[in-house]
């Protein structure tokens, strides 16, 4: 194995495999037990890929920590310049043609970007987001339970969410409005074309990630030895898991049909999302087969619950709260979510978030109404737009029901 990498905040010799990992094996086996079954052969790691887990998690997004290097100490990039650079990427612009304007550190970090890999389909990319735009409200339900929630199961990445303030406390809604954004983002038609929403969004993503790892590796109190880098590979590609093979498990425990291709296609998609965002290659979930094989791996390393799983997923369900309508309105909102969150991530991880179990009746009425619609008639051919309209109108009525911009939508 090689050794872990020189950190700019401590010059102290660290294990080779932070203690996060397998700290607890009964916990972590258990949790990942259910996607090893539907992983197919090949889900155990390998010694190898045993190796890699664990290099993975000292490892960093080099050319996002070179750019934030070159905003924070050598002050020769603004985040005005990032902005620009990005919005530039949609209107055609190229660094080459206005090299004056562009400092050569940010020049060298658009050109990690451009050009695309050869890999990326545009036919794809426009089928996965179709796909996840039929899940209609269901999508965004999903999104904010089964992703983002059943996320909080494990302890492993919610340290720099929590000493960074975000998603916790009173910016819990803020927060999952902005992610909600991205994902709507990410899947509108094109969305993923260079310079569009989801593109800037995603890289944008990218910056901020690698600042918040910049800021948390100068900290004198952050725990080397137990989590490795503050936001490692490990951690980014197991949550682009949670957005890609969990959030497709999630959608058909709720009745979605989800065919082959269009499985393929959304992960096709995700794996574009998550090279924009700086996950490496070999830690891309390019079909659902191999995405459930990665996740398993990921889950089964991952330590248990922690006082920041409590905590964050307090936060998210008080998120979903709305008291300005009223209290009977703000309970049967809980109420919802609970049952929900219930229905898709069982009761014990719902122990596991210190969160109250409820009857799953949420899941098996959304169940009931896309059993039929989706498995019937949506395999009646020509109705896929039918059902794209149909899941563009619930997600504005959702939108509007919160008080957000369903004006892109």
């Amino acid at each position: 194995m090689t050794a872990a990498p020189a950190s700019p905040a401590s010059d102290r010799a660290r294990p080779l495999v932070p203690r996060r990992y397998r700290q607890d094996p009964r916990w972590s086996e258990r949790v990942a037990a259910p996607l090893r079954l539907v992983a197919g052969p090949g889900a155990k790691p390998s010694p190898r890929d045993v190796v890699r887990l664990q290099e993975g998690l000292w490892r960093r997004d080099e050319p996002g920590a070179a750019l934030v290097e070159a905003i924070r100490r050598e002050r020769s990039v603004t985040m005005r310049q990032v902005s620009e650079a990005l919005a530039d990427a949609g209107r055609g612009g190229t660094d080459a043609e206005a090299p004056e304007r562009t400092p050569e550190p940010l020049r060298d970090f658009l050109r990690v970007l451009d050009p695309r890999p050869a890999w990326v389909d545009d036919d794809l990319l426009d089928r996965g987001a179709r796909a996840c735009r039929r899940f209609g409200v269901d999508g965004l339900r999903v999104l904010g339970v089964g992703s983002l929630l059943g996320g909080y199961r494990t302890a492993a990445a919610l340290e720099p969410l929590v000493r960074t303030g975000r998603l916790g406390g009173p910016d819990a809604d803020r927060r999952i409005a902005e992610t909600s954004a991205w994902w709507l983002a990410v899947t509108a038609p094109g969305g993923l074309a260079p310079g569009a929403e989801g593109w800037r969004l995603s890289v944008h993503v990218r910056v901020m990630h690698a600042m918040v790892n910049d800021q948390l590796e100068r900290a004198d109190d952050w725990d080397w030895e137990l989590r490795g880098t503050p936001i490692n590979q490990y951690d980014q590609a197991s949550t682009l898991g949670v957005f890609s093979t969990s959030f497709l498990l999630h959608a058909r425990l709720m009745g979605h049909r989800v065919s082959r291709r269009d499985g393929d296609a959304v992960m096709h998609l995700w794996s574009y999302v998550g090279w924009l965002m700086g996950v490496e290659e070999e830690w891309l979930p390019r079909t659902e087969r191999i995405g459930r094989r990665l996740l398993y791996r990921f889950l089964a390393g991952d330590p248990p619950p922690d006082q920041n799983t409590l905590d964050l997923a307090r936060a998210l369900i008080d998120s979903f709260d709305t008291p300005e309508r009223g209290p009977l309105a703000a309970q049967w909102e809980r109420e919802r979510v609970l049952s929900n969150a219930t229905g898709l991530l069982g009761p014990g991880a719902m122990r596991d978030l210190g969160l109250p179990v409820r009857p799953p009746w949420f899941t098996l009425w959304r169940t009931a109404v896309n059993v039929p619609l989706t498995h019937g008639l949506g395999r009646v051919p020509g109705t896929g737009g039918l059902l794209l309209r149909r899941g563009n109108a619930s997600i504005r009525r959702e939108l509007a029901r919160l008080g957000q911009d369903a004006s892109a939508v």
